[in-house]
């Protein structure tokens, strides 16, 4: 049996408890919060995206980065495990489009529940408001690890083995500051530069601050930089928000982008017909021009796009919004079908670690033993969780990463 301590209540750590305990450990959570889990509590919008029902494939086609580091990790606990464990304590999930997994009650504080009871009944020492500030690890004589970790108030606590769970730096309000990577760095461990991820846009154009809440469904987003390469390009729901645009579709195209907006000059082109081609809107634009085609431009649009965006469209169009429609050209009208066909928008960069759902980059995985997480720099220290160079699509895959690496260090542990 070993005297474990975890840096981090949060879900890698948590899991990472779990399965420590269950193997006979002395476990110990320290947590900087007053509370486990303040960063899952408002995961999901606050429903808490568990995981992704999908196969393991899928879930290995949506990690964007070093995938095959988490082979073991997927394979010591599956998304269909972690639905298992947390219906065990009674709570009860639902797979919803996407096959995302929530818990039936839409409540996180649920899933929240369900892991502190797995903690108490296995009898994890959970110790709150205390925030570890170093990390000291000792070889003895006898080459065994002796891991000391001292917290701001200089109160030392001992183990034989640590496991470093404390995340990135998206959303720092939840106790997510970057200080793994610190206890990386002074063990030698090489940090992958980080941005946020999974984070909204910011645009140039002054408009969307006036669509500011204007929510679009079965719209593509296509994201290229100024050479015309196509970096993601993708249908789905998106919104405006006062500085940009925001919503899954953008939230997954920042990923592929991220760290990249001050080399490069991205533009984000809306599609906002996507199941239409150039001729059949074109055709569609005329129908409706014939249907108006007493009427002033500016009205003519009601039944083809959202009532807020029309003037918007109008303006960006240069014809003139008292034109009669029987007077608008050929080429006029075409060059408003290009323009909903591709609505483009000029993307300034990305919204910051506050708004970012999670950490792209982190610890070099090559440094770590994909086996049981554990350091190939100091033996006895384990990093799981978004504290590594991993990051995946939204969708509940994240959250199975930090499940799995958690599961997989804890459960190594003897």
């Amino acid at each position: 049996m070993s005297k474990v301590l975890i840096i981090g209540g949060g879900a890698a750590g948590m899991m990472a408890g779990i399965a420590a305990g269950y193997n006979g450990n002395e476990v110990h959570i320290f947590e900087k919060n007053e509370k486990l889990g303040k960063k899952l509590f408002i995961t999901g919008k606050g429903r808490c995206n568990i995981t992704n029902a999908s196969s393991i494939e899928n879930h290995f086609a949506n990690i964007l980065k070093n995938e095959k580091f988490l082979y073991s990790a997927y394979n010591n606990l599956t998304p269909e495990d972690v639905c298992n464990m947390i219906e065990s304590t009674g709570v009860e999930t639902k797979v919803e489009r996407g096959d995302r997994v929530f818990p039936l009650s839409d409540k996180s504080s649920d899933v929240i529940w369900a892991l502190h009871k797995m903690l108490s009944d296995i009898g994890v020492n959970i110790h709150l408001n205390t925030e570890i500030k170093d990390v000291i690890a000792e070889k003895s004589e006898a080459d065994e690890t002796k891991i000391t970790l001292r917290d701001k108030n200089n109160k030392s606590f001992v183990g034989d083995k640590c496991i470093i769970a404390t995340g990135g730096i998206s959303y720092p309000v939840t106790g997510s500051t970057g200080d793994g990577y610190e206890f990386a760095k002074k063990m030698g461990h090489s940090i992958v530069p980080t941005s946020p991820s999974l984070v909204p846009f910011n645009i140039k154009e002054e408009f969307c601050k006036d669509l500011s809440g204007l929510s679009l469904k079965n719209v593509a987003l296509k994201v290229v930089d100024k050479t015309g390469k196509v970096y993601y390009n993708e249908q789905g729901e998106m919104l405006f928000t006062h500085w940009g645009i925001s919503g899954p579709l953008v939230l997954s195209a920042s990923t592929y982008i991220s760290g990249r907006t001050k080399d490069n000059e991205f533009i984000a082109y809306i599609d906002l017909k996507p199941a239409l081609d150039f001729e059949t809107l074109d055709k569609r634009v005329l129908k409706d021009f014939k249907e108006n085609i007493n009427r002033n431009f500016n009205n003519s649009l009601d039944k083809l796009l959202p009532k807020k965006l029309i003037s918007h469209i109008v303006d960006l169009s240069q014809i003139d919004p008292y034109k009669k429609v029987n007077n608008i050209t050929k080429e006029e009208r075409e060059k408003l079908v290009h323009l909903i066909k591709a609505l483009p928008l000029h993307i300034t960069g990305l919204r910051g670690y506050n708004e970012a759902i999670i950490t792209k980059g982190g610890i070099e995985t090559k440094e770590i033993n994909p086996k049981n997480m554990e350091s190939k720099k100091m033996s006895g220290i384990y990093f799981v969780g978004e504290v590594l160079d991993l990051d995946a699509m939204t969708g509940g895959y994240n959250l199975q990463i930090a499940w799995s690496t958690g599961y997989l260090a804890g459960s190594s542990i003897y």
